[in-house]
């Protein structure tokens, strides 16, 4: 038979005292004397006493619950950012509500109603690749949750984010293949939905044209992230006239794949073909022929950054003055592959 928890009036009836003298006891609250407040307490470890936390949690307006939403936490950026995050939120007493995506809009637009059904007091998002709408996140607004996304971000004006500077990445890894003696560098890129596939353009552009080198739309194919498409794109820029000599990635995997695929094609890559990626990610360093630089995106730090944003917002006092919207950016550093 379940025993059913003991009760805030049941200890009161013990002591022969009020219902909201036990609770301002068990609360700590100094109209209270300290002897009663012991007393109390005592009784009530005594008789195996739990609070109700959904109680607690509707007279203060908070679950202490945060949402994350990640594509694919079998990345390593990925994983390494929500350990950061958990471990900031453990010290806060906030628990974590964690879910993929696996890069999907209908599963993301899903796990956001998931979220909100679930009364989480904030969200930390990193957006799917496929999601081109992103009205879902719109609709928190009226439960008044707030959401910091992080590392993926939306294309969106007015919110709050938290990002690695990807356009000096690129205009650093153009530059280094440039110092390299690469005079046609081809770019794979990532979904054109993604900010960071912009940036990752823009930097591109910026350090040929710094390097007075003309720029050539034809050499940049995007891709979903997959390996198909990625070998599709590898092909494509094999095939063009102005074949190159080495190729900037969206990131570690993409490289991965493109590499891979160059050794199917009959190339010795970072011998007839070069490849410098991003995020810096452990599988460079299981890899046969890695990249021969990455550029780091510091998913510590972004996860750090994100919860704190988060926190900020969330524990910000009314009367404060507090930005109407954080814009955090962290600058990201290219690494060589002999000196990770």
């Amino acid at each position: 038979m379940i025993k059913k928890p003991i009760t805030i009036k049941e200890i009161a009836k013990k002591l022969d005292l009020s219902i909201s003298t036990v609770s301002r006891a068990l609360h700590g609250h100094p109209s209270i004397s300290l002897s009663t407040q012991q007393k109390v307490k005592q009784t009530a470890q005594e008789m195996d006493y739990e609070p109700n936390q959904a109680a607690i949690f509707f007279q203060k307006g908070k679950t202490f619950t945060i949402g994350v939403i990640l594509p694919e936490l079998a990345e390593a950026f990925f994983s390494t950012a929500i350990s950061a995050i958990e471990d900031i939120a453990y010290k806060k007493n906030y628990t974590i509500l964690l879910a993929q995506s696996h890069d999907e809009e209908d599963r993301e637009k899903q796990l956001v109603e998931k979220m909100k059904n679930n009364r989480v007091d904030g969200l930390l998002v990193s957006v799917a690749k496929r999601t081109s709408n992103f009205d879902h996140f719109d609709q928190l607004k009226k439960y008044n949750i707030p959401v910091v996304f992080f590392d993926r971000i939306p294309p969106l004006k007015n919110i709050h984010s938290v990002a690695c500077n990807i356009e000096t990445g690129s205009v650093e890894a153009v530059n280094y293949l440039l110092k390299r003696g690469h005079r046609s560098i081809g770019l794979i890129n990532g979904p054109s939905t993604l900010i960071a596939s912009g940036q990752r353009k823009e930097g591109y552009i910026k350090a040929l044209h710094k390097n007075r080198l003309k720029f050539d739309p034809t050499l940049i194919v995007n891709c979903d992230l997959s390996e198909t498409s990625t070998n599709e794109a590898l092909e494509i820029l094999l095939s063009h006239k102005r074949k190159p000599t080495a190729i900037v990635t969206f990131n570690d995997y993409v490289s991965a794949f493109a590499i891979k695929h160059a050794f199917k094609s009959g190339l010795n890559p970072n011998h007839a073909i070069e490849f410098v990626s991003y995020a810096n990610s452990p599988v460079i360093g299981f890899m046969d022929h890695p990249p021969v630089a990455s550029v780091e995106q510091f998913p510590t730090i972004q996860g750090q950054k994100a919860i704190d944003t988060l926190l900020d917002i969330l524990n910000a006092d009314e009367t404060e003055e507090t930005p109407a919207f954080y814009k955090i950016v962290i600058e990201s550093q290219l690494v060589e592959s002999n000196k990770r």
